[in-house]
């Protein structure tokens, strides 16, 4: 892996959002207190003079505990070889079952936080958590996003400052 200075990172960010998708971890590995959930919105930036990445968790997720819990989290991107596991990861719970066993995927320590990353991923966002804020449904301009929220469980969104990235030599342009 390639560390990258979040200055020079490029990437293609719908196509990491909606197409690949991302692993999102929070908690701590060394306990082994921690759950991971697919993620396919969010996004980058520049907020406050620093590098970010936001996401959006719905209260109803195990990994909405872990966010809530602790300071900071990772996304990793895996090939397209990886979205059988991932697709796992996306819609089974970490409450009933070590999904993290059954995906086959393998966490390994993060540079700076505590959240794993994935030794397969090819692409790993370590983050610190800067902000949080619940989306409300009376601030959507756009009516259609109310059919996203047949059940009203709205997401919180997050912003972590990203603190490392790394990326597989031959992901170059993700």
């Amino acid at each position: 892996m390639i560390h990258i200075e979040p200055s020079a990172f490029t990437a293609r960010p719908h196509h990491l959002w909606n197409e690949r998708w991302f692993l999102l971890t929070s908690g701590d590995l060394q306990s082994g207190d921690y759950n991971s959930m697919t993620v396919a919105w969010g996004g980058f930036g520049t907020m406050w003079g620093k590098p970010f990445v936001t996401i959006v968790v719905r209260p109803v997720r195990h990994t909405f505990s872990f966010l809530e819990r602790y300071d900071n989290f990772t996304l990793c991107s895996f090939k397209e070889s990886f979205k059988k596991e991932l697709v796992l990861l996306g819609s089974q719970s970490g409450r009933t079952m070590d999904k993290i066993k059954e995906s086959g995927l393998t966490p390994i320590p993060s540079m700076q936080v505590s959240s794993p990353s994935f030794r397969e991923a090819d692409l790993i966002l370590e983050c610190k958590k800067m902000y949080w804020d619940d989306l409300e449904p009376d601030h959507f301009l756009d009516e259609s996003i109310h059919e996203k929220y047949p059940e009203k469980d709205y997401h919180r969104m997050y912003f972590g400052e990203i603190l490392a990235i790394r990326e597989a030599a031959t992901a170059r342009g993700i």
